[in-house]
């Protein structure tokens, strides 16, 4: 245990009170012809011609016009309006991985308050010293809007591709005055009127920088009674028992730490696992913004032995769940973990692989993405679910009272749960894929014994909830591969490679046809011709294709189990 004891690296962790202030750099006014050159920059070289697909969210006239207004208001604008109209500009392009930096070109004012969201409410948590006995009183609206409003119109500043990342975005700005008057929210220089649910409200005048460093702000966390054990710790990674049965594992950043490497981490948690008696592995992702996703394999490779001896495994995700972090916590589904928590940050699809950039006048930061990820094309725990935010299998939020107590709510929650709580979320209108079908067909066989030496296919990852049954069923001639030796699992299936599976594990069972009970009548001309007709007309024979399907369309998971049951009803 001690080399898991051991801080490897440093990881940034997470603070209930959110910014009072907003770090602003120093900066020569620009001229006209300066924020023009450094728009016209953001806008041809950086988005148009580097994004790899600027227009997917929105069409280009609307960038144009955008843009057309921000020029005519260039000799006038403060600092801050031109920063605010560039990210208003780069927001559009619908990606939460390409963005401007909102500090560092203009003096921000801010109001004195912060909000943290526990659950559906927010909650003031940070406020001025006179404020302090409306501390953790619920937040309603602010200028006389529902909270949910204002955040929408924020929206439009900053760049997000789905609600959970914009939230995030909101509640770590959410007292930036500039933003409010740049939407019109507040007149220039006005109060921002703060309501809460029990009916009273503050209103609040902008600040500058150098007041608000002054102020002695009054938080939440200064109430906190303690922390959890499982705290956001100041380490890429670290892990520890919590209780005799219950193993947890916290993984805070996608980098391997340069005084501990992921290979040596993973073994020393084997070691620890091998010598427990462990029914449940907790992999806490709630901390992690990203990195590499591939940093995590060597820790995969461990808890998949284990779950294959038993444990199971549990993803812990939350809001700051994003980028390869959130790639990790889908391949956990992948392994046939169960994901339990808050919805991510991020989206399962999305575009990454972020470069940075800076503007050659202002000196205005950001960041852009290089590719899309397609993680519906690559995992059968993705299949159908797109540019959405990740969800748990399992909503558990934390509250407000155990925040305050000092107490993880998601955590003691894993620890009392039994298992028929822990189990993944049903989607049973997701496309069937090729993978998730031959697991359906394997278990309805009976999940016979299978030699797991070396990978059945070249593109098999190796941790997959469906790997016996990819194994069995090339041992058995049932999935056979392509030209390459790949065999493509998170391909969604279609009618016809169904029915050749379907016949061909009906041959490996030797599952012959009961002359009394074979089906007669003519096949369906979309399944009368092609590869395997054997297979095909020996699924059909046998009763394991429905008679009135559309033959043409996909198939959706709950039509893979109803066929693998079909099976297993001839094998019983």
């Amino acid at each position: 245990m001690n080399k898991l004891k051991k801080l490897a690296g440093r990881a940034l962790g997470l603070c209930l009170s959110a910014l009072l202030t907003v770090p602003a750099l120093a900066a020569e006014p620009l001229s006209a012809k300066q924020r023009l050159e450094d728009l016209d920059f953001l806008y041809e070289t950086v988005l148009v011609e580097h994004h790899p697909d600027v227009f997917a969210n929105t069409p280009e006239g609307e960038f144009l016009a955008l843009k057309t207004e921000i020029e005519g208001r260039l000799e006038t604008e403060s600092d801050a309006e031109f920063l605010l109209d560039l990210m208003r500009l780069t927001a559009l392009v619908g990606d939460s991985h390409t963005s401007i930096a909102i500090g560092g070109a203009a003096d921000f004012r801010a109001y004195p308050f912060a909000m943290v969201r526990q659950g559906e409410s927010w909650y003031l948590s940070a406020a001025a010293p006179e404020d302090e006995n409306l501390l953790c009183q619920e937040i309603m609206g602010l200028a006389g809007k529902p909270v949910k409003d204002v955040i929408g119109a924020f929206g439009t500043v900053f760049a997000s591709d789905n609600p959970v990342h914009l939230r995030r975005s909101f509640r770590q700005a959410c007292n930036v005055a500039d933003i409010y008057e740049y939407l019109g929210l507040v007149e220039a220089g006005e109060p921002l009127t703060v309501t809460l649910k029990n009916g009273k409200t503050l209103s609040l005048k902008p600040m500058g920088l150098e007041a608000m460093n002054e102020l002695e702000a009054v938080r939440i966390s200064d109430r906190i009674q303690g922390a959890p054990e499982t705290a956001a710790a100041d380490a890429y990674y670290f892990a520890k028992p919590l209780t005799d049965s219950i193993y947890y594992i916290q993984y805070n950043i996608c980098r391997e730490a340069e005084d501990l490497s992921m290979e040596d981490f993973a073994a020393a948690a084997e070691q620890d696992l091998n010598a427990g008696n462990y029914s449940r592995v907790l992999l806490d992702l709630r901390n992690n913004g990203g990195g590499s996703d591939g940093v995590i394999w060597p820790l995969f490779e461990t808890l998949r032995r284990a779950m294959d001896s038993g444990v199971k495994l549990v993803g812990l995700i939350g809001e700051a769940t994003f980028s390869s972090a959130l790639i990790n916590a889908v391949e956990i589904q992948e392994m046939g973990g169960v994901l339990a928590g808050e919805p991510a940050g991020g989206s399962v699809c999305h575009f990454g692989a972020v470069q940075t950039f800076s503007l050659p006048n202002s000196t205005v930061r950001g960041q852009l993405s290089s590719k899309y990820l397609d993680l519906n094309t690559l995992l059968d725990a993705a299949a159908g679910r797109g540019v959405v935010a990740l969800e748990p299998d399992v909503l558990v939020y934390q509250t407000l009272e155990d925040t305050l107590a000092g107490k993880d709510t998601l955590a003691e929650w894993c620890l009392a749960a039994p298992d028929q709580q822990l189990v993944p979320a049903n989607h049973s209108d997701a496309p069937l894929t090729r993978g998730r079908f031959i697991g359906q067909l394997y278990e309805a066989a009976g999940s016979p014994e299978v030699s797991l030496e070396q990978l059945p296919f070249a593109d098999s990852f190796g941790i997959e909830w469906y790997l016996p049954a990819m194994a069995w069923t090339k041992e058995q001639g049932v999935a056979k591969g392509g030209t390459e030796g790949t065999f493509s699992a998170a391909r969604p299936i279609t009618w016809r490679e169904a029915a050749v599976f379907l016949g061909r594990t009906a041959e490996a069972l030797d599952i012959a046809p009961d002359p009394a009970a074979t089906r007669t009548g003519p096949i369906p001309t979309v399944l009368a011709e092609g590869w395997e007709q054997t297979a095909v007309t020996r699924a059909w024979d046998l009763g394991l294709l429905p008679k009135d399907a559309d033959f043409t369309k996909g198939l959706t998971r709950t039509q893979g189990e109803e066929l693998a049951a079909g099976l297993k009803a001839l094998l019983d």
